[in-house]
C-alpha cells in the first residue's frame, strides 16, 4: 500500500475526473478482503455504499483490511486505511485522520453522499486501535 505522502504527492497534480480514477485504483490496490470478513460486525455505518473494514495486529502495529461494493468509495476507505496502516495502535489511536485528510479536499472533491461516512470510517479505525490497546 502506497503512503498517503505518496497518494498525496500524485493527487495534488490531478484534477477532476483523474482524481476519482486516482481513487479507483487506490481502491484495487486493496489487500484482498475475504468474504468471510464481510460481516455486520466489520460493516461501517452511515455509508452510502457498503463498507467493511477487518482490523488485525502483527508485531504490534496495526494491519487492516477493507473492502467496499462502491469503486469510488473503496478508494477513499483505502486512503482512510493508508494514513493508519501498519502504525502502533497507540499512535493510530491519538492521530489526527480528520486533519492527516484534509490536503485532499474530498469534500470539495466528492459529493456529500460520498463523503458522509468518512467519520464513520475514521471513527471505527480508532475504536479498533483503542480495544486492541485495552487488551
Amino acid at each position: 500500500m502506497r503512503s498517503l505522502e505518496d497518494i498525496l504527492e500524485e493527487y495534488e497534480f490531478l484534477e477532476g475526473d483523474e482524481r476519482y480514477r486516482l481513487l479507483i485504483e487506490l481502491g484495487r490496490e486493496l489487500e484482498e478482503m475475504p468474504q468471510p470478513l464481510k460481516t455486520d460486525a466489520t460493516l461501517v455505518r452511515g455509508c452510502s455504499a457498503q463498507v467493511w473494514v477487518y482490523p488485525t495486529e502483527q508485531d504490534g502495529r496495526l494491519h487492516f483490511l477493507a473492502d467496499s461494493n462502491a469503486a469510488i468509495t473503496k478508494g477513499i476507505v483505502a486512503l482512510v486505511i493508508s494514513a493508519v496502516q501498519d502504525r502502533p495502535a497507540s499512535e493510530v489511536a491519538a492521530m489526527d485522520v480528520t486533519a492527516a485528510l484534509e490536503p485532499f479536499e474530498l469534500r470539495n472533491q466528492l459529493s456529500s453522499n460520498r463523503t458522509q461516512g468518512i467519520p464513520n470510517m475514521i471513527a471505527l479505525v480508532q475504536e479498533h486501535a483503542t480495544r486492541i490497546l485495552g487488551a
